[in-house]
């Protein structure tokens, strides 16, 4: 048979073996592929764990676990303060390829009471940043159920916002922060009216007593010209004349009086 006749014959057989094994071939090539993709996959994994690893090798972090899977790391284990897994948390996120974290450490520190961890707390922000000339500017309110910590009103800047949840996040038997603090905007305006608001409530002679206890302060937050007053004051005429010094400052747009009188029927409650 010659050679022309043979490829005529056979070229058909050929074709269609070569047709059947194809399919084979790739699945084959495809299963490699994603053998090497997974491999990749599992040294990434490794690299990325061992690097968030390095990251929380300080002693707080002792107890803490980690897992690596497609690039989302999973923190367990315990920790002493609420500040520990915070801070696991962000040193975590900060790291090469980590796509996000899944932070379930637990504050495995002393219990306490909420009643009493938010007296504890309250009195540890009232004078916290005493001294910078903030304090009457910030009104903090505080809630705690069950360990859980959650923080609220308006803070004077973002650095006294800071300093209030760090305070908060490092005390023993806080579990867990919510933050809800709101910063005052930062307008020239405002600040002109602020520092007006303070001269004018704290220099009537029936009202400057509430400037040397930085824990009786009259609270002062300005938000575009709206003034807030709050915080706690001894009597009902107490309150009425920091209205009226408030009310009587240019460029108010308007006062809001949530000043309580100690020992009234709504503080109680």
């Amino acid at each position: 048979m010659s050679l022309i006749k043979s490829c005529r014959v056979f070229g058909p057989i050929i074709l269609a073996a070569f047709l059947t094994i194809q399919p084979a071939q790739s699945l084959a090539l495809s299963a490699s592929g994603a053998i090497a993709s997974g491999q990749d996959a599992a040294q990434n994994d490794a690299a990325i764990q061992s690097n968030v690893a390095r990251a929380l090798s300080n002693k707080r972090y002792k107890d803490v676990k980690i897992t690596a899977q497609s690039g989302v790391i999973t923190l367990t284990g315990t920790v002493k303060v609420f500040s520990d897994k915070a801070d696991a948390g962000n040193h975590a996120r900060r790291q090469k390829n980590v796509q996000s974290v899944n932070n379930l450490i637990v504050v495995n520190g002393p219990t306490v009471d909420d009643e009493t961890l938010r007296n504890k707390l309250s009195e540890k922000l009232v004078y916290d940043r005493v001294g910078y000339g903030t304090t009457a500017f910030n009104a903090f309110t505080i809630n705690v159920q069950d360990g859980v910590v959650t923080l609220g009103g308006v803070a004077f800047g973002p650095v006294d916002k800071n300093s209030a949840v760090g305070l908060v996040s490092n005390y023993p038997g806080v579990k867990d922060v919510v933050d809800h603090i709101a910063v005052a905007p930062l307008s020239p305006i405002d600040n002109q009216i602020r520092l007006a608001e303070a001269r004018a409530i704290y220099s009537a002679p029936q009202l400057n007593r509430y400037a040397m206890d930085p824990a009786k302060p009259i609270r002062i937050t300005v938000e575009h010209g709206v003034v807030t007053l709050s915080g706690v004051v001894d009597s009902e005429g107490d309150k009425e004349v920091a209205n009226v010094r408030a009310n009587g400052v240019s460029g108010v747009f308007k006062v809001i009086n949530n000043l309580q009188v100690a020992s009234s029927p709504a503080r109680e409650r």
